[in-house]
């Protein structure tokens, strides 16, 4: 990513609460999320707990959410999260969010949510499922409300999900036609790297896959998983020319390790094999996962109520600029 570091920027995002993370929410978010926050010290960091986005589509089973979000955001903290640098907090404990995402629904046309490509992949992958509900159909309302609650000026994103922020850019665009005293800014996209993470075998790295590897993995099962990873079916023999791009070890030496181009050279030309490929490659994973995991230790022994704190801290700085930006927004809209 490259932008003027000069620059002051608000940045908002924020996860829904599925308890300990694995690989992929590491590379895909968590990684970049650290990176923005110790970058400028100007900015304003925003990163919530969308316990209300939760909802959406497992709203039968809301019991497990608190425990979620602990586990969440112990890992959040165990990357390098610090609260001294960003605002860490729950959506849910800050209504100012329902009360914008309402505000903001009464200006959306319905054909900007059906046409939300997100929504009809979901219709068709949780098919068995009944979740064509208002709250459903309606999230990305309550997404823009998350981001434009705090002013936030960017948002990082992959390039998969600019549509989703584009939509939240026409709903401020719409808001300032009507209302335009209150002036909520449309938010940039901040483009950020965010590799596909794959899972040992072969598919996209998830927990309901069965596939995943925890960011605090320990060795034990951290060795297993590896050495049980996808390679390259044609390359039987060590000696065996392989094709590293079709190889899930090669995929995270690219993550992992500094010298993947020494890999990718070696698989190729058959001067390495697969199990001392794997064997290196624990060797690379090791220190970032053995940090995050002594890390998570040290945090869990202070207690549920040490994690609970950072979040109500949390909770109140957010409702600062959440209240001054409601104010604003009932007097431009004449409440």
């Amino acid at each position: 990513m490259s932008f003027p570091v000069s620059v002051k920027r608000v940045v908002v995002s924020g996860a829904r609460p599925t308890g300990a993370l694995h690989l992929g929410n590491y590379f895909g978010a968590i990684k970049n999320w650290v990176e923005i926050q110790n970058l400028n010290t100007n900015d304003e960091c925003y990163f919530f707990v969308a316990d209300w986005h939760a909802l959406t589509t497992d709203y039968e089973s809301s019991g497990s959410i608190a425990e979620n979000t602990r586990q969440m955001v112990l890992d959040w903290l165990a990357c390098g999260l610090d609260p001294a640098k960003s605002v860490i907090f729950r959506q849910s404990r800050v209504p100012e969010h329902a009360e914008l995402a309402l505000l903001l629904s009464m200006i959306t046309p319905l054909g900007w949510l059906e046409r939300n490509p997100t929504y009809k992949e979901q219709l068709r992958e949780l098919s068995t499922r009944e979740i064509q509900t208002h709250g459903f159909l309606g999230y990305p309302v309550l997404q823009s409300a998350d981001i434009l609650l705090y002013h936030g000026t960017h948002v990082p994103v992959g390039g998969d999900q600019l549509a989703h922020l584009e939509l939240t850019r026409e709903i401020a665009r719409r808001f300032n036609h009507f209302y335009p005293k209150a002036a909520l800014p449309e938010p940039q996209p901040l483009l950020t790297q965010a590799p596909k993470v794959l899972g040992p075998d072969n598919r996209k790295m998830s927990k309901s896959y069965g596939n995943s590897i925890a960011i605090g993995e320990p060795m034990d099962t951290l060795r297993t998983k590896v050495m049980s990873m996808y390679t390259d079916p044609k390359k039987v023999k060590a000696t065996d020319r392989g094709d590293p791009h079709g190889c899930v070890v090669f995929s995270h030496h690219k993550l992992f390790s500094a010298h993947w181009k020494v890999r990718e050279g070696q698989c190729s030309e058959g001067t390495i094999g697969c199990v001392a490929c794997k064997k290196d490659l624990i060797e690379q994973m090791t220190p970032l996962v053995n940090s995050i995991r002594a890390k998570k230790e040290e945090y869990l022994a202070k207690g549920e109520r040490w994690i609970d704190a950072i979040l109500e801290d949390g909770e109140k700085k957010a409702k600062v600029k959440a209240e001054a930006t409601m104010l604003a927004v009932r007097q431009a809209m004449g409440l």
